[in-house]
């Protein structure tokens, strides 16, 4: 298929500095959690995202030196040697595939408290970032920099520089975002200095200059140099001079950089969840850019439309499009865009699973890519699976983990049955989806349904329950079940242990709210799930006008939403709906009128007035149809469980487990598929 001609400006060449990258699509640094300690994880992640098209490809934030050291989250250094021969996996593996290679340069000042290096951290004023968040962790706060800090910050910059060329990267970037040190100088309420780097917004800019002179000036101008920024704070602060402080910021920086990359200050918002904020949410901060500077200016904002990715361009907003979390979803979303392809994009739903992966110190991961991450350590790729068997595969259960074991087994050869009880495929998302901000997450189901339909070797079979002799009769090769999980009445104790539930009138769980009952109200939601969906159903029931209470475990609405950067959204819609928060609270017992609770540590007991409780609780997985085909089994078919049925969980571990099992289908159990990753030898030579 052509390309559509709409969409031609979106693969205009464009000069970087003294570089020149193919197209507009530019992976923008982000965070994967594949650090040095497993370089050949991290080349093939980012190469295959070269081979899908995009023009350039970055590597996350790499530490200059040991004073910024962010353990025990994963983290990137160039500090010597080994690190030039890791980095040197990625750019080969980029530059294979005709894409630029970039590297972020990183100090992150007092962000970084340096658990293990144990040198002080290092601040502008000695002002801890975030002290309630991070500081606690080394119970160090920082060292207020003198002249001497300040010179050496650079010399780390310079000499990063020159490792980062020698390792083959194209653009090196000096971040000045997100709170890290070069950050740090830019705002006044983390710099009190009243030497040349602080007080006016020109001396507050100081640092930020001389970074990216000493980055250019080290490598002689033979990279493109690129500045990396956080706007959202700046563009909030009134100027004398210019409509905020973030046009003077700019206007002085305005022909230093080659290349301006802008973002949001605060994660929640920079990467915000697709529950509460749109595509290209960060436009109404960063549209003045291209009006200061002529630079080339690359954004992001979950763009996952071609149109609104061509309408940044042509509306002069960017010149490049930014993407980290649509890279990870689909590596070859530029190239299919190329070919005319658009429908088979497949989209991040901005669920922040890749986020909250990193938060957790693990290799990336993605609800729609179950390839992410399992490029090198099992010889995934996200668009070809060899077409290496034949027969028939039955699958029982049209849910996200169904559908993706269809796909992919159909991908390998197998002739493909997906049999599903309801009259619609989609498994738990057809309830889910529908509640307040959770339309995206829908994509999961959709993309794999629109996948599966093209395929002639493939038939759907809705409204069609499998009993034991149903899938016997069918006579297929393989079987699969995937029949999901239920939610369970069962309560949390005080230790957050499983406790018996209750015997009451209008005690519900999500599974009744899908099959379309409907509480009385006041209604009680108790959330010791702590994830996504407690706090989505409370907004869904008080916009049905009950009165409703959240009650949680967690200190927080959805704790654990905090990975996720969705804890904050959360808040925010249960305060704009009137959604009662009780929070470090269990339930002890409820009549349908009254609700008992206590304190989870200190005891006490409360009561509030409640005729229903919807309990997001546990969830149990199982399935009887496989219970009984693995009991009365001869051998003429395999049989396989997967997804919440073989173990509950999120939807990427859902999706994950599917696409393993289809892929060992056939195919005897091998520990060997997972290879390990180490540290590149200093023997090994630098290409």
């Amino acid at each position: 298929m052509a390309r559509n001609p709409q969409y031609d400006p979106l693969f205009q060449p464009l000069k970087i500095g003294p570089k020149t990258t193919k197209n507009r699509f530019f992976q923008v640094p982000h965070a994967s959690g594949m650090t040095n300690a497993a370089p050949h994880v991290r080349a093939a992640f980012r190469g295959m995202k070269a081979e899908g098209g995009w023009g350039v490809v970055c590597t996350g934030a790499a530490s200059v030196d040991p004073s910024s050291d962010d353990s025990p989250f994963p983290c990137a250094t160039i500090w010597d040697d080994a690190d030039i021969r890791a980095h040197a996996l990625m750019t080969d593996a980029v530059h294979a595939h005709g894409a630029l290679a970039g590297i972020e340069l990183w100090h992150g000042g007092a962000a970084s408290v340096n658990r293990t290096s144990r040198i002080a951290p290092l601040s502008p004023s000695g002002v801890p970032w975030m002290p309630t968040h991070v500081g606690f962790m080394s119970a160090q706060r920082p060292k207020i920099m003198d002249a001497e800090d300040i010179r050496a910050l650079i010399q780390w910059h310079a000499d990063a520089a020159v490792r980062a060329e020698q390792a083959g990267f194209d653009i090196l970037y000096v971040y000045a975002g997100m709170g890290y040190l070069p950050y740090q100088f830019l705002l006044p309420d983390y710099n009190h200095r009243t030497d040349a780097y602080g007080g006016s917004v020109r001396n507050r800019v100081r640092l930020v200059e001389e970074l990216l002179d000493a980055v250019r000036e080290a490598t002689h101008g033979r990279c493109a140099v690129a500045l990396r920024m956080s706007m959202q704070e700046l563009r909030a602060r009134p100027s004398e001079v210019a409509e905020s402080e973030a046009h003077e910021v700019v206007g002085l920086l305005k022909d230093a950089p080659d290349l301006f990359d802008v973002k949001m200050d605060y994660s929640a918002y920079d990467c915000a969840p697709s529950r509460f904020a749109a595509e290209g949410s960060h436009e109404p901060v960063i549209d003045f850019m291209k009006s200061v500077t002529d630079k080339p200016v690359v954004g992001v904002g979950r763009f996952t439309s071609p149109d609104t990715m061509v309408g940044m361009i042509r509306r002069g907003v960017l010149d490049l499009i930014g993407g980290a979390r649509p890279s990870i979803a689909d590596p070859f979303l530029p190239q299919k865009i190329d070919e005319g392809r658009e429908e088979d994009i497949r989209e991040c739903i901005g669920c922040n699973m890749c986020i909250a992966s990193w938060h957790d110190g693990v290799w990336v991961r993605c609800t729609q890519n179950p390839t992410a991450g399992e490029e090198w350590r099992r010889d995934w790729h996200p668009e070809v699976v060899t077409r290496d068997r034949a027969g028939q595969v039955l699958i029982v259960g049209g849910g996200p983990a169904g559908l993706e074991a269809a796909l992919t087994a159909a991908r390998r050869g197998f002739d493909v049955a997906l049999a599903e009880a309801r009259d619609d495929f989609g498994g738990r998302l057809l309830f889910e989806s529908a509640l307040p901000g959770l339309r995206a997450w829908m994509r999961v189901a959709e993309y794999r349904l629109g996948q599966l339909r093209k395929l002639p070797h493939v038939s759907l079979y809705p409204a069609s329950p499998m009993t034991d002799a149903d899938v016997r009769d069918f006579g297929a090769d393989h079987v699969i079940v995937a029949t999901g999980a239920r939610w369970t009445t069962r309560l949390c104790g005080a230790n957050e242990l499983p406790v018996a539930g209750l015997e009451a009138p209008r005690i519900l769980t999500p599974d009744d709210l899908a099959r379309g009952q409907v509480p009385e109200g006041p209604v009680a939601v108790f959330d010791f799930d702590n994830y996504y969906l407690g706090t989505a159903i409370a907004e869904h029931l008080a916009t049905l006008g009950l009165q409703t209470t959240y009650i949680t475990t967690g200190g927080a609405a959805g704790a654990w939403g905090i990975m996720t950067n969705e804890q904050p959204g959360m808040h925010q819609a249960l305060e704009r709906l009137g959604v009662a928060l009780r929070t470090s609270e269990i339930v002890t017992g409820f009549d349908g009128v009254t609700l008992d609770l206590a304190h989870v540590f200190s005891g006490a007991a409360r009561q509030i007035a409640a005729r229903s409780l919807v309990i997001v609780g546990q969830r149990a997985g199982g399935s009887a149809l496989f219970d009984s085909l693995a009991g009365g089994r001869d051998d003429s078919f395999s049989l396989s469980v997967t997804g919440d049925a073989r173990a509950p969980g999120a939807l990427v571990h859902a999706v994950y487990q599917a696409h393993e099992t289809a892929r060992g289908l056939d195919l005897a159990p091998s520990n060997a598929a997972l290879r390990r990753d180490g540290p590149v030898p200093l023997t090994e030579p630098v290409t």
